[in-house]
């Protein structure tokens, strides 16, 4: 399994991980990650999180995700993306944002194929 990037630095519209470019919001996966652009699949804060969101981190080897739920929790999950990620087997953890930067770190150093979703404002 490549070695999961890990997030150095967060702050409300500022993200900083090991390896990458900084960016607001990121997707990250075993081996890397980028800058998680909603207009890609249309994402909105309601009703959020969509299937189509987390099927990069899937591609990549997350065998667990952690999704964030932005700063004050706005960003939603759809529930179908929670129903898809738990039929394949995938452990979510679905959290404010600083505490799923902190899992998701947590997690990668002990050797997890970890992914995530991290919105660093609302």
């Amino acid at each position: 399994m490549d070695r999961v990037p890990r997030i150095t630095h967060i702050a409300w519209g500022e993200m900083e991980v090991a390896g990458l470019s900084p960016g607001c919001d990121m997707k990250l996966w075993p081996g890397g990650g980028r800058a998680w652009d909603w207009n890609e699949t249309g994402t909105r804060h309601v009703p959020g999180i969509q299937v189509a969101d987390v099927e990069e981190l899937l591609r990549h080897g997350a065998r667990t995700v952690v999704l964030s739920r932005g700063m004050h929790l706005v960003l939603r999950t759809c529930p179908e993306t929670l129903d898809h990620l738990r039929k394949l087997g995938i452990r979510v953890h679905v959290l404010e944002t600083r505490e799923a930067a902190k899992v998701y770190n947590e997690l990668a150093t002990q050797g997890e194929a970890v992914g995530g979703l991290f919105h660093s404002t609302c």
